[in-house]
């Protein structure tokens, strides 16, 4: 556990700061805060003793926080939610990996880079990235350049979704509606919960809007999950990509569970 201490103690200090931040800025929301300071420190501060500490956070502590949340969320509605978004899911899915391969002829972009930026952008951001990338053989070039482009419109999502939510005119009151589409419109669930918790700060809603978009989140990995492995062999496991969903987040999403329950 030492190994882990320093990059743990660094994440909890990022996020405590996020966390009073985004109460002073709720606009922003101490998610948004909380991705935009790792991102500076990163430039600045480089040390391999707190890589563990970091990763450990980024992994486990999300599935503590991911079962934290969970405890405050009533089972019928998530039942319910996963059935009226389902159809919207089926239909992002499809539409995001057929135009994912329709550009990729247009522009002539490498077939095993345009299938993760696809995949990444369809399922659930770098965990689908991960999981294909071994399977279609790409090198850890093309896995850099898909999990950048895919990290660089997430963090464009949680700036801007909330903005946008606001300016087509989603309901204020409830979280229920911008829950449905930071759920299927942004990548992975570490974003998700980004957007959706500053859309919640924005108009002292809670966690509606969290509980909704994590909710569509996991019924969109988990569906398409159990559509590709229930129909695939270990032969065909080979030969295409199979897609599983893994946590990703970070330390502020156990705080800000931790807040609420």
């Amino acid at each position: 556990m030492q190994k882990y201490l320093k990059g743990i103690i660094l994440c909890l200090v990022i996020s405590i700061v996020s966390w009073l931040l985004g109460k002073q800025f709720p606009i922003v929301g101490g998610a948004v805060i909380a991705i935009i300071m790792g991102m500076i420190i990163t430039l600045f501060y480089h040390n391999e003793e707190t890589n563990a500490g970091i990763n450990f956070t980024s992994k486990y502590i999300l599935q503590l926080a991911v079962v934290l949340l969970g405890f405050g969320m009533n089972l019928g509605v998530i039942v319910h939610t996963g059935v009226e978004s389902l159809p919207i899911i089926i239909c992002t899915i499809s539409t995001s990996l057929i135009i994912a391969a329709i550009l990729a002829k247009a522009m002539h972009i490498p077939t095993r880079i345009a299938t993760l930026v696809g995949v990444g952008s369809s399922i659930c951001g770098g965990s689908a990235i991960a999981a294909t990338a071994p399977v279609i053989d790409a090198d850890d070039n093309e896995v850099a350049q898909a999990i950048s482009i895919i990290f660089f419109f997430n963090v464009l999502a949680a700036l801007f979704f909330p903005m946008l939510g606001k300016f087509i005119g989603m309901s204020t009151t409830s979280g229920h509606a911008f829950g449905l589409f930071a759920g299927t419109a942004v990548n992975d669930a570490s974003s998700v919960t980004a957007t959706a918790s500053t859309w919640d700060s924005m108009w002292h809603l809670g966690t509606s809007t969290l509980d909704q978009a994590v909710t569509v989140k996991n019924t969109c990995d988990y569906s398409y999950y159990t559509c590709i492995s229930s129909n695939a062999d270990e032969e065909k496991q080979k030969q295409r990509p199979v897609l599983f969903k893994t946590s990703l987040s970070n330390i502020y999403s156990l705080l800000y569970s931790c807040r609420n329950h």
